[in-house]
């Protein structure tokens, strides 16, 4: 099979494109590099049936891609900037990445009839009044928010993945991913678990939000990923999937046993917590759990292989976390 992932260079997109590599299909990986430093790219070009193309893809697709040698089976489309540091920096490129960029990508499939999955996000339930979320809530959102540009631009691209499924009868999966974590996070990622890893493993204070008490879920990326090739190949068009851990943990819980896990002397501190922050998100994942996917990594091992895959001489810690 030959297989387009966007934002192929990022976190989650490179963990994908590995997969499949092994797995013997031929990747091709779009990113314009714009929250990346491509370096995810170096273990990938190692395969001789991985090509990189650079590319925004709110702008008309390159010749590289749509006259490609072979015909595209799959689409993983998962390009978008992500961060909380990044919802005022990147809020246009969020907004245009999710509407003008979705629509050139679900073309191209339309063209190749491609089957397509799309990395929608929790973020799409806003500040949930319901727990656990299940698919067809609607969500607690600001359509003008801070958090906007992220959460409105991912209802946007469900919404128009959804006119492809109805319209053109398009094979199309929406896939809302929760927190993710795991090797290949950038080095300068400012979400928790990279966060708080680099602060144990420098032995320097680890700065959590108010007192703590907000809770989240931790995902492995091995196990999302899984989760993703599952949805691909026996989802339902048309559907939306939840997919994530529903083992919920306080930021305090998580800071504790990342010390734990690192050895750490750390301490833990508090900081201002910010008024658009979250309390708590939790999937319900009866449905991607009906398909046969399940969580295999607990989070104390999975905190641990991330640790490993990092190297504290070559930290950058953001004034910022996104907790």
């Amino acid at each position: 099979m030959c297989i387009l992932v966007t934002g192929g260079a990022g976190f989650i997109g490179a963990n994908l494109c590995q997969r499949l590599l092994e797995q013997n299909h031929e990747v091709i990986a779009v990113d314009n590099l714009i929250t990346s430093d491509g370096g995810n790219l170096n273990k990938l070009r190692s395969f001789p049936n991985f090509t990189f193309i650079k590319h925004d893809i709110t702008n008309p697709l390159p010749h590289a891609l749509t006259a490609y040698r072979l015909p595209l089976t799959a689409i993983y489309h998962l390009a978008c900037p992500t961060g909380v540091p990044n919802l005022t920096k990147l809020a246009e490129e969020m907004l245009l990445t999710c509407s003008i960029g979705t629509r050139n990508i679900l073309e191209l499939a339309r063209t190749h009839k491609a089957k397509f999955l799309v990395v929608s996000s929790s973020e799409t339930y806003g500040n949930p009044l319901i727990f656990p979320q299940t698919e067809n809530y609607t969500g607690n959102v600001d359509p003008t928010g801070i958090r906007s540009p992220y959460e409105e631009g991912k209802r946007f691209t469900e919404s128009l993945v959804s006119i492809y499924v109805r319209k053109y009868k398009l094979d199309a999966k929406i896939v809302r991913v929760f927190n993710t974590y795991g090797p290949g996070m950038d080095r300068s990622e400012t979400r928790v678990v990279p966060r708080f890893l680099r602060q144990a493993l420098s032995n320097k204070p680890i700065t959590i939000h108010g007192k703590g008490t907000q809770t989240r879920t931790f995902c492995y990326v091995d196990d999302l990923v899984n989760g993703l090739l599952i949805i691909m190949k026996k989802g339902k068009s048309g559907e939306v999937y939840n997919l994530g851990s529903d083992q919920q943990v306080t930021i305090r819980q998580l800071a504790e046993l990342i010390i734990n896990v690192t050895k750490s002397k750390s301490k833990i501190i508090k900081i201002k917590r910010l008024k658009h922050d979250h309390e708590s998100r939790l999937p319900d994942l009866t449905k991607v759990k009906k398909l046969g996917w399940k969580l295999h990594t607990p989070l104390e091992d999975g905190l641990r292989k991330t640790s490993k895959s990092l190297n504290p001489s070559s930290f950058y810690i953001p004034n910022h976390v996104d907790q």
